[in-house]
């Protein structure tokens, strides 16, 4: 036992490294590529960043629809949305308040609330998704290059704003920011793995039940490269990264994760709790008017939003146990 407890605490730590040092290549080889490109740091939060963070989901989505789970399938997608918004970005805020874009509240969080409802009217509709389903919500495609189109635009409109500041910061080639994209991808992945194997162990000594562990860890676990990008990114004062990331997970998470996993194998009879969905949603709209005031989300407001997390795990560990 002592030698176990040894390897495990070593995972710990070094899962903790690869998250902290994954997030900090991600969001370095990230912010290079924006500038190579032409697109906002905003956009790559939206797109890259969140693709890449959201790579945990999609394994454990694609893998549990192939094995004809629709439960672990959807509930990871639905757990990891609510994580995302009500953790994530609760610590993030807290850390250091968040500076919102107007594009956010005109475009991307409007989508990620579509795509949420969408989620929830198709799941009432016939307790899991189809084919043809998969193929709708899979339309975060042409969401990603409506993205980036407009991002240009707007980019060429400010060419001299973003002369200036690429002059007071040292630029990095396209490929050795593609690899630290790369690098910090699987840090993160590699990270989260571990740590999570750790925690599953020191849940188990701590004799705390599979119910709890599968409703925290595991919901958190696929969230880890989202948690330690949006935290690293917010103490860094990259609030485009921390919000962008966020946001642009949630939507692939659905539109993405959800188009692909169905299009696979439909997803049949899935027994999820109405109030998963429910806090989804309500979290989802709740960013709006939390955006709205100020321009950013307070201190206060991330702690009003780790509350809501904190409410939420809660109610699941009353209702599983």
């Amino acid at each position: 036992m002592t030698g176990t407890m040894i390897y495990n605490i070593l995972y710990t730590l070094l899962g903790i490294a690869g998250l902290y040092y994954g997030a900090e290549f991600l969001i370095k080889g990230g912010v290079a590529i924006a500038r190579k490109i032409g697109v906002s740091s905003l956009v790559i939060g939206l797109t890259l960043v969140a693709c890449a963070t959201s790579a945990p989901e999609l394994v454990v989505s694609v893998r549990s629809a192939l094995q004809g789970n629709a439960d672990i399938s959807l509930g990871n997608v639905v757990g990891s949305n609510t994580c995302n918004i009500a953790l994530i970005l609760g610590i993030s805020a807290i850390i250091s308040p968040l500076a919102v874009q107007r594009q956010l509240l005109k475009l991307d969080v409007p989508v990620m609330i579509g795509a949420a409802l969408l989620l929830t009217l198709f799941y009432f509709y016939r307790h899991g998704l189809s084919r043809i389903q998969g193929i709708i919500l899979l339309g975060f495609i042409a969401y990603t290059a409506w993205n980036i189109y407009a991002s240009g635009k707007e980019l060429k409109q400010s060419a001299a704003a973003q002369e200036e500041k690429e002059e007071k910061q040292p630029s990095m080639g396209f490929l050795p920011a593609l690899l630290f994209v790369i690098a910090g991808l699987g840090l993160l992945v590699g990270g989260a793995e571990l740590f999570l194997i750790s925690a599953k162990f020191f849940a188990k000594v701590l004799k705390i039940s599979d119910a709890v562990v599968g409703l925290t860890l595991v919901a958190v676990g696929t969230s880890l490269p989202e948690l330690a990008t949006s935290v690293v990114a917010a103490c860094k004062k990259e609030a485009d990264i921390a919000i962008g990331n966020v946001v642009g997970s949630n939507i692939f998470n659905i539109l993405g994760i959800l188009g692909i996993a169905p299009i696979i194998t439909p997803m049949r009879n899935a027994q999820l709790d109405y109030v998963d969905l429910g806090t989804m949603l309500f979290c989802s709209v709740l960013l709006l008017p939390l955006m709205r005031t100020s321009w950013k989300i307070t201190r206060k407001e991330g702690a009003l939003l780790l509350g809501i997390y904190c409410a939420y795990i809660t109610y699941l560990c009353i209702a599983h146990t």
